[in-house]
């Protein structure tokens, strides 16, 4: 074996002048008893109670004592015997420790007079290299953990509340969540030591703890070392931590153009005050919670402006008018959608003997586009019903606002005025590119009213026809759209439902009242297309009471009839 690149052991007694006794590094040697042979310069200096003949244990630290008693002493060495290693010249494993405010590895030589000589090497810079990495790597996967949880939820309370949690779990003892505030009263979301998170309002003066104002702001937070921990108030601190507040952080949530709040870390009196390297860190974390509470916050926003406007988009729920049935569904073209391009409506009469209208309505396309499209129309329709005893002049009006608007899609639309006279529903029905209404009587037959017109917003002249119909009790005048007939599906899927099949369910509807129809019919409808593609389904079904006298409340039947 080459050991040229060892380095060299010296017999007992070597004075200090040989190449090992010069060497920079701290060498001494101790016999298998536990005594100092000898010592370098270097050693000398680092160990100065290390002389020949000194107790290894008394002059050096003890993991070097304890290093040295499992491989120097005598029963070591007779475990090499037994074994049937030599002595002479072995190498057994390093030992790392401290040394004052230094760490060193010592690398253990067997002499061949069986002492050991110890090498002493600094990795001081090393070790803190390796510490400060392995530092990093920990807080690197805190907070991707961190992002992971927070953004795993679009719930604002969810997001400070797990904010509140992952702080006083890995930064601190105790943490508090300030919301920005609303009026005189703060939301609080607090985590103590035992990891419950409370939420609070209470009315507190932001001023007394130092740094929050600034901190709800978006201003830079203040130094822990500014901030008294006696200073900070009651209101600050959860009600289970009951050591007194050693230090305190306080630094912003910052959102998206906006502060989501402020995190207030706090630590016992029997911890290690806040350094400006874990300040630093809570910053970090503190970036990430802000960036997910306020993407929360603004999802919350947009959701509740997204049901406020929905609201008036979406199909209203048809009851009883002036003693007159009228029952609506309507099924989207997709499953994620709740809006579309076809529509209903009814404007009731303002009393018994004036007409109802109804309105239903196709607009050209599907998806968010067409229901912008489809609250237009409503909307105008609505503003224009006090003129439905003129169904042409009513839809010359819509189509002049159709065409002036800067919208390129257009509108199909059926019309009907519907009054009840004795036992009997007299309705006038106008079409405008819309398919006729099919009207299914007592005794199943059903027929399709005679109406046509041309659609709505694609032509500066339009024409229409109006046709007076009457229902008797029990018979029923139904409305769809094209995504009724024209949904494909079948054994084959590529099938039309269409209008035969259409007139034939509904003739099995006779003598049913408004709101079975159109269950029925869409029902029928939806298994015939099945999961596959189909456009905006809409009915409306007015139908005709059995009994002949009504009964109502505020112009609304409470469905009581007598004949």
């Amino acid at each position: 074996m080459d050991t040229s690149q060892q380095p060299p052991a010296g017999p007992r007694g070597i004075d200090s002048g040989t190449t090992w006794g010069a060497a920079p590094y701290p060498v001494l040697v101790a016999d298998p008893f536990g005594d100092v042979v000898e010592v370098n310069a270097a050693a000398a200096t680092l160990f100065p109670s290390a002389v020949p003949g000194a107790f290894l244990r008394c002059v050096v630290p003890a993991w070097i004592a304890d290093a040295h008693a499992r491989t120097g002493s005598p029963a070591a060495e007779t475990g090499d015997a037994m074994s049937g290693s030599s002595a002479s010249g072995s190498s057994v494993s390093p030992a790392h420790g401290p040394v004052g405010d230094r760490t060193f590895e010592a690398r253990p030589t067997r002499t061949d007079d069986g002492d050991v000589m110890w090498w002493l090497v600094d990795d001081t810079d090393r070790r803190l290299a390796e510490d400060a990495l392995a530092s990093e790597r920990r807080r690197t996967a805190f907070l991707a953990g961190a992002s992971s949880a927070l953004l795993s939820s679009l719930n604002v309370e969810r997001c400070m509340e797990v904010t509140a949690r992952l702080a006083a779990e890995h930064l601190a003892d105790a943490a508090v969540i300030v919301a920005p505030p609303r009026g005189r009263k703060v939301s609080l979301t607090y985590c103590g030591p035992d990891g419950d998170v409370v939420h609070r309002q209470v009315q507190a003066d932001l001023e007394q703890l130092p740094g929050l104002s600034d901190a709800l702001r978006g201003f830079p937070p203040v130094p822990s070392r500014w901030i008294d921990p006696a200073a900070v108030p009651d209101w600050a601190v959860p009600d289970r931590f009951t050591d007194p507040v050693g230090s305190a952080v306080v630094t912003p949530l910052p959102g998206h153009g906006v502060p989501a709040g402020a995190l207030v870390l706090l630590r016992s009196g029997r911890r290690p005050a806040f350094t400006e390297s874990e300040e630093t860190f809570a910053r970090l974390f503190a970036s990430r919670a802000g960036a997910a509470m306020s993407a929360a916050r603004m999802y919350a926003e947009q959701a509740a402006i997204t049901t406020t406007l929905m609201r008036e988009l979406l199909p209203p729920r048809l009851h009883h008018v002036h003693g007159v049935e009228f029952a609506g569904k309507y099924l989207p073209s997709g499953q994620a959608d709740r809006v579309g391009g076809d529509f209903y409506d009814v404007h009731p009469g303002t009393d018994e003997g004036q007409e109802s209208l109804v309105v239903l309505g196709d607009v050209c396309g599907k998806g968010l586009d067409a229901a912008v499209l489809t609250g237009k129309v409503r909307n105008t329709v609505q503003a224009l019903a006090p003129l439905a005893e003129d169904h042409q002049r009513l839809l010359g009006l819509l189509n002049g606002a159709l065409m002036n608007s800067h919208h390129t899609r257009f509108v199909t639309l059926a019309l009907a005025s519907v009054v009840r006279s004795g036992a009997t529903v007299r309705l006038r029905v106008t079409s405008a590119g819309h398919p006729a209404p099919l009207i299914v009587r007592a005794d199943g037959l059903v027929e399709t009213v005679e109406t046509r017109g041309t659609l709505v917003g694609a032509f500066w002249d339009i024409g229409s026809t109006t046709a007076q119909v009457e229902l008797a009790p029990g018979e029923t005048c139904l409305f769809f759209t094209d995504g009724i007939t024209e949904g494909r599906g079948g054994p084959l899927g590529d099938e039309l439902f269409g209008v035969r099949r259409l007139e034939s369910a509904l003739a099995r509807c006779a003598g049913l009242p408004a709101e079975a129809v159109v269950e029925h019919i869409q029902m029928l409808a939806a298994q015939w297309v099945g999961h596959g593609a189909h456009d905006d389904m809409a009915t409306v079904a007015v139908t005709a009471p059995h009994h002949a006298h009504l009964s109502a409340v505020n112009g609304h039947t409470r469905g009581r009839y007598t004949a």
